[in-house]
């Protein structure tokens, strides 16, 4: 008779859960980059003395996956690549900002906060709608710099053009190349997903819609109004991963 697995009482307790996680929609490179990844967290958050019951909460409101997307975001600027020493990116471009899809993209419940905090003051000011009606709403209409810049989400982070006309043609709904996202986007979504997987049962992993946060801080809904309209189906973390990794031909 087997006897039941014991249960977690720290956070390197966690590490068989993540052995097992998957990163559903992602490639099986990015899925194991991502365990180890997060096992070196869990390492490093029990070196730092944080309970399991912080570790967790940590993961599940997406600060693990920002911390470790960050990350690779930060070593892949101090060695930039081409395409990043070429960007085309000014302060005031913004038509990434125009957002074709309606969503803005898929933000956890840490970025979520942070976000609805930083533009919460703006309530009933003109907003990037002013602007352009599918704009975000974090942008100031008239200099179309965003007014949340500094707690802007992973997802605006780790946007990238080496062609402005390009993304004045995307924003229009064409198809013009020149433009994407960081490859260390990829990271944080694979750890997102396996985060979700191997706190199955322990706690939720939920994300949300950027712009429905942006657009209710800014209508003046409270945080906990936002986040109820803007959480995304538990399918979309897996669609956004799946499109994600296809368009980066990972």
């Amino acid at each position: 008779m087997s006897s039941k697995p014991r249960a977690p009482k720290r956070p390197s307790d966690l590490k068989p859960r993540l052995a097992k996680a998957r990163a559903r929609g992602m490639s099986g490179p990015l899925e194991e980059r991502a365990r180890r990844m997060l096992a070196a967290y869990l390492d490093m958050a029990e070196q730092h003395g944080l309970s399991l019951r912080e570790t967790v909460s940590e993961m599940a409101g997406g600060q693990a996956a920002w911390r470790l997307g960050s990350a690779t975001r930060d070593a892949m600027l101090a060695n930039p690549p081409e395409a990043v020493r070429n960007a085309a990116c000014t302060a005031g471009c913004a038509f990434c900002c125009i957002l074709t899809e309606g969503d803005g993209g898929l933000i956890t419940e840490a970025e979520a906060t942070r976000l609805h905090a930083a533009l919460s003051p703006l309530a009933g000011q003109p907003d990037g709608r002013d602007w352009h009606r599918a704009a975000c709403p974090a942008l100031d209409p008239d200099t179309r710099a965003c007014r949340a810049y500094e707690a802007r989400p992973m997802i605006c982070r780790s946007f990238l053009s080496t062609d402005a006309e390009a993304c004045r043609v995307n924003a229009e709904g064409g198809t013009a190349e020149g433009s994407g996202l960081l490859g260390s986007h990829l990271d944080y979504l694979a750890t997102l997903a396996v985060v979700r997987d191997a706190l199955k049962g322990i706690a939720q992993v939920p994300s949300y819609a950027m712009a429905r946060i942006a657009a209710g801080a800014v209508e003046g809904e409270t945080l906990e109004e936002s986040l109820k309209a803007a959480r995304h189906a538990p399918k979309v973390l897996e669609e956004t991963c799946r499109d994600a990794a296809r368009a980066a031909g990972a």
